[in-house]
């Protein structure tokens, strides 16, 4: 009997183990697709008179091979990419503007002036390695923006509730400046490929809720991989036929513009405290990924983002 309730207390104790074990959100196992490469990391990069740093990290005690692909936005979403190498437990960060290998050497990418855009990070190993990575954009007028980059794949969306996304944001602080980055995207054969990122967006509607929590309703916004001046836009948005505006990148409103003066979400609202929710439209654009960076700063070296992001139904990456 005794031996009974030891084999009892041990299968409830490894169940237990089985179901709280916590979910590292900085790196993570990579899965595998179709090819055996599987996407690791995602971030934005701007150098519009700002200067971008990716750091990347290689977590475990085997040599790691990495497929970087660089998408800027500012010339119509044009794919650059290379292959870098990393030892155990290495680290290597990349200077968007002067971009090196982890040895030293040039990548071949060299990005114009004013670009900006995102890169995503792929394993290529012949053995699957974990990675964590971080994002530094510092601002020639004094504001800096740091966070972590987005892994999908290793835990659940941030702030997703049933098909709406949702962040908070105030003025506290003094804070008068605003980033809004949208990234929709498929993974095919273990890469991004280029003939899909330019055709795919996600279209949402949009409510700012105030600190009473009574909604506002805006305008209909699409994110893609294009900016604002970007004559397929036109295009875009007759295919959508869903919303006014489509870009890369926006802001939150008049009390909070874009920090690059571009399009806002919620144009001529000037609520300053509250929350925004971002209501998919269609379900049939949960086929897509999306992932999300939303930065608040009060333009002297101090802000703050984060970053979401929204997995697809169809597992697509």
């Amino acid at each position: 009997m005794h031996l009974k309730n030891i084999i009892k207390t041990l299968s409830v104790l490894l169940i237990a183990l089985f179901i709280y074990t916590p979910i590292s959100y900085g790196g993570f196992d990579v899965p595998s697709t179709d090819s055996g490469n599987a996407i690791l990391l995602i971030s934005f990069f701007d150098l519009r008179d700002r200067e971008s740093f990716i750091q990347l990290t290689n977590l475990d005690p085997v040599n790691g091979t990495v497929h970087v692909q660089i998408w800027d936005v500012s010339n119509n979403c044009n794919e650059n990419n290379f292959f870098d190498t990393y030892t155990p437990n290495d680290t290597h960060v990349y200077n968007m503007r002067d971009i090196l290998t982890n040895d030293g050497n040039p990548s071949g990418v060299v990005l114009p002036d004013g670009a900006y855009g995102f890169v995503t990070i792929f394993d290529d190993s012949i053995i699957p390695c974990s990675y964590i990575g971080n994002l530094r954009v510092l601002d020639v007028n004094g504001y800096e923006y740091r966070t972590n980059l987005v892994n999908p794949g290793g835990g659940f969306g941030w702030g997703i509730i049933g098909d709406s996304l949702t962040f908070n944001y105030n003025t506290e602080g003094n804070v008068t400046l605003s980033d809004i980055v949208g990234i929709p995207y498929v993974v095919e054969d273990g890469e991004i490929a280029a003939a899909d990122i330019t055709n795919i967006f996600f279209p949402f509607d949009i409510d700012i809720y105030n600190l009473n929590e009574v909604p506002f309703s805006c305008r209909n916004i699409i994110f893609a991989c294009t900016d604002q001046d970007n004559p397929l836009n036109e295009a875009l948005l007759e295919q959508a036929g869903v919303a006014s505006v489509a870009s890369f990148e926006y802001g939150i409103n008049n009390a909070i513009p874009h920090s690059k003066g571009g399009e806002l979400l919620c144009p001529g609202n000037i609520i300053s405290d509250g929350f925004v929710t971002m209501s998919l439209i269609s379900a049939e654009f949960r086929a897509f990924n999306f992932i999300g960076f939303v930065g608040l700063n009060n333009g002297n070296s101090r802000g703050s983002m984060d970053s979401f992001w929204y997995p697809a139904l169809s597992g697509g990456g």
